[in-house]
């Protein structure tokens, strides 16, 4: 059996010049017109086929092609199959070629058609989401996306990680913060009667789930779709968004640091390896420095500094900047202490550590000072918080008394208290948003740009 795949050569991506395909070689190619333009008796089609992000260059001369004049009146975005001969030009900007013998028309477009042969803007592209793709931009973004997801998983296989599935709908807010989404088939809010005989959520994290697993395998990691009811309109919130939630046993906060600077290495890596067209394009048009190439660079050269919440504190206060949220100990970092953290203070990616623990999750776990708990946020510059992670606590009294402080309802997390009854060991995890991490690689500065269909409040048309 023949497996399409194997049919490269019907794709731009496999006409690139190699031993099998010579010049005057007969090939054929189907995709959409992203630019027509002829002139007396000769015309140009740029065809795009999404096998790879540049465009092949179609020669349709009026000798040659049949149907030259219906040809040359086709509309940008136009499906068509082309048939013809491969010219290579070496040393042009493009290094193939293709003359056609015959163009036929697959699928017609209306001159309604949005896209026309200029720049649009990303606010005016995120009213149609279904057409987007079809942008050099989107083209871009989303075959990144592709790239770091797979990254992502390679990663986690190379080095022993498990992959679990957690679910989706969960009797727990992991976060504590009550932003959750309720699953309900009622209207009247009684939830002893409703499918689960309980009230039911949406989940925000895997982590409460994915943490029994590293109990038993060791390394274990889920990346999946997580959602909050947070009414926040920033370009970095959504509602739906994904998560890459590794959780390792025998592990501290030190090995948990180890793990996320490796994995972002190893991803940078890949994508530049992978997507060289594709950043080169958004380095130009999209990243507002155009410092894009160079940024991912510098942090794959770097060796990420490690400074705690208070000494951070400390370096903020004596700089004597003037920042919108005045700095004080026990505070959260807005997203200008981050930068200046990162871009000022530590000149590269840095992890903060030991951070109050009246500000962190009740599972992170206690520092001997009793203040604070061994967490980490990594910083990398333009962004600020890239990942979060920490050490959780493994001591059964420790957890249950600060679960007693949050006035918790230990009865739903019961299961998450045995799994300190029953052979608890020192183990640590972190989360990572996976568009949060495409903001940065791509250089988008709207979360909503990094995503197929985003979903934000009042934005359910798609």
């Amino acid at each position: 059996m023949k497996y399409l795949i194997d049919e490269i050569y019907k794709s731009v991506r496999g006409l690139v010049p190699n031993a099998e395909l010579c010049d005057g070689a007969e090939v054929e190619l189907e995709g959409w017109v992203r630019t027509n333009r002829s002139s007396n008796k000769i015309g140009f089609i740029a065809l795009n086929d999404g096998s790879c992000f540049q465009n092949c260059q179609i020669v349709y001369e009026e000798d040659k092609v049949a149907n030259y004049a219906d040809v040359a009146k086709f509309l940008t975005g136009c499906s068509v199959k082309v048939s013809g001969k491969l010219i290579i030009t070496e040393g042009a900007k493009q290094p193939f070629e293709v003359n056609a013998a015959e163009i036929e028309l697959l699928g017609d477009c209306d001159a309604s058609y949005p896209l026309q042969k200029k720049r649009h803007g990303l606010e005016f592209l995120r009213e149609i989401p279904h057409l987007r793709p079809r942008t050099n931009t989107f083209m871009a973004v989303f075959k990144i996306r592709s790239v770091v997801s797979q990254s992502l998983h390679e990663f986690f296989r190379q080095n022993g990680f498990v992959y679990i599935h957690t679910p989706i709908i969960t009797g727990n807010d992991a976060e504590g913060a009550g932003e959750c989404f309720t699953v309900t088939t009622r209207e009247d809010g009684n939830y002893r009667e409703d499918f689960f005989g309980k009230h039911a959520c949406l989940t925000v994290s895997g982590q409460l789930h994915v943490e029994p697993f590293a109990l038993s395998f060791g390394k274990v990691y889920t990346f999946g779709p997580t959602f909050r009811a947070e009414n926040s309109n920033t370009p970095y919130h959504a509602s739906e968004f994904w998560m890459i939630e590794p959780e390792m046993a025998f592990c501290d906060l030190k090995g948990d640091m180890a793990v996320m600077e490796a994995m972002l290495k190893y991803v940078i890596n890949d994508v530049m390896k992978s997507c060289p067209d594709e950043l080169e394009f958004l380095n130009n048009f999209v990243a507002e420095k155009h410092d894009l190439i160079s940024k991912l660079e510098s942090v794959v050269n770097s060796d990420f500094k490690v400074i705690t919440y208070t000494e951070a504190v400390d370096e903020l206060i004596k700089s004597g900047e003037k920042f919108e949220n005045p700095v004080s100990w026990g505070m959260d970092f807005n997203k200008e202490h981050e930068v200046y953290i990162c871009e000022k203070i530590a000149k590269g990616p840095v992890f903060l550590i030991d951070f109050p623990k009246d500000i962190k999750a009740f599972y992170m776990k206690l520092n001997p000072d009793g203040k604070t708990v061994a967490a980490c946020d990594l910083l990398v510059p333009g962004v600020g918080e890239l990942i979060g992670g920490s050490q959780r606590e493994e001591n059964f009294e420790l957890l249950d008394r600060r679960m007693d402080e949050l006035k918790m309802e230990k009865e739903t997390l019961d299961w998450y208290l045995d799994l300190r009854r029953y052979g608890g060991v020192i183990h640590s995890g972190f989360g990572l948003g996976l568009e949060r991490l495409l903001m940065y690689v791509t250089g988008v500065a709207n979360i909503r740009d990094v995503q197929a269909y985003s979903r934000t409040p009042k934005n359910l048309k798609f």
